[in-house]
C-alpha cells in the first residue's frame, strides 16, 4: 500500500509539473530535458499504479507524445501517439481520447514536415470532435485543432499563375 500512494503521488506531480513547462514560454534546454524526464516519469508511475485504466494510459502517452514534439522528436512523438491511439481504440475510449490521439499524431508528422499525413490526421481528429457531447471537452480539442491546423503550411501556389 505504501508503495501506491508513493507511485499516485508521483504519477500526479510529475503529470502537473510537466504541464507547467508545457505551458512555459522561451523554455531553456534544461526545461525541455525536464519536460522530457518528467513526462516519462508520471507515466511510468501510473503503469505502476494498480488503480491505473486505460484512459489513464491514454493521457500518458498523450502528454509523451506532446513533449517529444515540443521537443522536436517527431520518432518518439509519432511512437507515443501511437501507443495513445492504440490503447483508445483498444479499449474504445471516448471520441475524446481519440481525437487527441489524433492531435498528438498530427503533430508528430507535422514536424516530420507530412503535410499530407498531418492534413489526414486532423481530419480524422475532426471527425472525433464531432462525437464530443461534452461542452468544456469540445472547446478543448477543437482550441487545439485549430490552433494546430494554423500550422499546417498552404498548399504551394502553382508557379504557372504567378
Amino acid at each position: 500500500m505504501h508503495n501506491q500512494k508513493i507511485h499516485a503521488h508521483f504519477s500526479t506531480e510529475c503529470f502537473n509539473r510537466c504541464w507547467g513547462l508545457i505551458d512555459k514560454p522561451n523554455r531553456s534546454p534544461e526545461d525541455v530535458e525536464d519536460m522530457l524526464l518528467l513526462a516519462q516519469a508520471s507515466l511510468w508511475h501510473w503503469k505502476q499504479r494498480a488503480d491505473c485504466k486505460p484512459l489513464n494510459l491514454s493521457i500518458g502517452y498523450w502528454q509523451v507524445s506532446r513533449v517529444y514534439a515540443l521537443a522536436g522528436e517527431h520518432e518518439m512523438a509519432r511512437l507515443f501517439g501511437n501507443r495513445c491511439l492504440k490503447v483508445g481504440q483498444d479499449n474504445k475510449l471516448p471520441s475524446f481520447y481519440l481525437g487527441y490521439a489524433y492531435e498528438a499524431l498530427a503533430r508528430a508528422e507535422l514536424l516530420h514536415k507530412n503535410k499530407d499525413g498531418a492534413t489526414d490526421l486532423l481530419a480524422k481528429a475532426r471527425e472525433e470532435l464531432e462525437r464530443v457531447t461534452d461542452k468544456e471537452e469540445r472547446q478543448l480539442l477543437e482550441a487545439d485543432l485549430d490552433s494546430l491546423e494554423k500550422s499546417v503550411p498552404n498548399k504551394a501556389i502553382d508557379s504557372d499563375k504567378k
